[in-house]
């Protein structure tokens, strides 16, 4: 990797760690775990935006990747990696692969990922990428996101990267006693709170707002 990429990436993990520190007040987590800032250094970000977005990769911002739909900005893709609080023993559901580049930060991190994206262009796209960088624990299908992967259930972690209207029962029946939710919910693209969802041994939840966010909607048909 050339010097000029290697302090591409070193911007973008300095910036993620600025941003964790500024927002800590609402957070609860002035820093991130480094198994977490390990897996946003080992994936490159950049091949998993279109060509012609290539030079603003590590930018600590969004980006289109088609289909009206975006990848999200580091650090909000490093936040909700470290809320998950996952291990290497993890069976993780991620709502909305996108591009598949929150998959592969999971990948880095869990033992399994499955993945569900509305978008049939972008499952078969990201699916193959997937399967082309090496990625033997991610599994991409297309469906609807509202309704999960009952077959696969119940997961020890459950990450929407669309913002929902409501945080669907479905996903929280799916999520294992124990288990933790990170889900965005609200308005299309304003007035939206990323929310943590946890579920205890006895099977109730607890809801916590984290942050104020702007993601594409998650949609329901």
């Amino acid at each position: 990797m050339s010097e000029i990429m290697n302090n591409k990436i070193k911007n973008m993990l300095d910036t993620i760690r600025m941003e964790a520190r500024m927002t800590a007040s609402y957070t609860g987590r002035a820093a991130f775990d480094e198994s977490v800032m390990q897996a946003m250094q080992d994936v490159d970000r950049g091949d998993f935006v279109p060509a012609i977005y290539r030079s603003q990769a590590y930018d600590n911002g969004p980006l289109p990747i088609g289909n009206g739909q975006t990848i999200s900005q580091p650090y909000i893709v490093a936040l909700m990696t470290d809320l998950l609080d996952v291990n290497a023993d993890s069976i993780v559901l991620e709502v909305g692969t996108g591009s598949g580049y929150q998959a592969a930060i999971l990948g880095k991190l869990v033992r399994q990922v499955y993945s569900v994206e509305r978008i049939s262009e972008l499952a078969a796209s990201s699916e193959k990428r997937l399967k082309q960088m090496g990625y033997e624990n991610i599994h991409v299908r297309c469906a609807n996101g509202y309704s999960g992967w009952q077959d696969k259930a119940p997961f020890d972690a459950i990450i929407v990267t669309a913002a929902a209207s409501h945080i669907p029962q479905d996903l929280i029946d799916q999520l294992k006693p124990g288990g933790r939710m990170v889900i965005p919910v609200g308005l299309p693209y304003t007035n939206q709170t990323l929310m943590l969802v946890t579920r205890n041994e006895q099977g109730s939840t607890n809801i916590e707002s984290v942050l104020g966010v702007v993601f594409v909607p998650l949609v329901d048909d």
